[in-house]
């Protein structure tokens, strides 16, 4: 951890090949992972983003400003040496999804929850062949198995890089369909933050808009545009 403590020693920054990908040096010096491994990523404008993180960097080293750089540091620390277990956590939001749960009351919730997620349960049967089924309430109502494993599939075909931004994207907005819908490109990555949030957004036109509430929000919101981001540049063109 003592790197990321450290002042700014380079006065170049450069996008290298590298078996498997690209890398960056800081003047003739790889950057490595915080746990020590090649931070070798899978397109070229994914490790030109990066760059241009370590180029802005003035004075001491400031994590906070390398979003992509952190998201890239999971996907090879952590995702790639826990592949089937991150991908067995996020396909686990299938059988809970956030667009299945249905409020019983007032009608014009009710109604909001069938404009907003209806059409992303029948995007998923048409595009990812699967039928998730609403539920009236909060309590658990297991989904059809068959539809579960076609989805689990689908995560577990993602590499690290896909996985990590697909984490964020599912566990940020409670769904497993918007997660897919963002990677599809189904709506733009604003519009699905706001669908993974009629609840909240009816709570506060009944009864004001918390502060603190808002700002964590307003974070996550950050975080999800952030994962999609990340998504894009793991698949951009070369």
């Amino acid at each position: 951890m003592s790197a990321w403590k450290a002042k700014r020693f380079w006065k170049e920054v450069n996008v290298v090949p590298a078996d498997g990908g690209y890398t960056v040096h800081l003047d003739n010096r790889p950057v490595r992972t915080p746990a020590k491994a090649a931070l070798v990523v899978p397109t070229r404008t994914m490790a030109q983003e990066i760059a241009a993180e370590w180029d802005a960097q003035e004075g001491q080293i400031a994590p906070a400003t390398m979003p992509t750089t952190r998201s890239a540091n999971a996907a090879i620390d952590k995702v790639t040496h826990q592949h089937a277990e991150v991908a067995d956590l996020i396909a686990a939001y299938g059988d809970a999804d956030l667009t299945c749960y249905r409020a019983d009351g007032p009608k014009a919730l009710v109604a909001r929850q069938v404009e907003a997620w209806d059409p992303l349960l029948d995007w998923a049967e048409s595009v990812l062949n699967v039928r998730l089924n609403p539920v009236t309430g909060v309590i658990h109502a297991p989904q059809d198995g068959a539809a579960l494993q076609r989805l689990s599939a689908r995560v577990h075909a993602m590499d690290a890089f896909a996985l990590t931004a697909f984490h964020d994207l599912v566990s940020l907005t409670g769904s497993l369909i918007i997660g897919f819908a963002a990677t599809h490109d189904l709506h733009s990555p604003e519009t699905l933050w706001r669908l993974s949030r009629i609840d909240e957004i009816w709570q506060e036109e009944q009864w004001g808009e918390d502060e603190e509430a808002a700002e964590m929000a307003a974070r996550k919101e950050s975080d999800f545009l952030h994962a999609k981001r990340f998504h894009d540049l793991a698949r951009s063109i070369q």
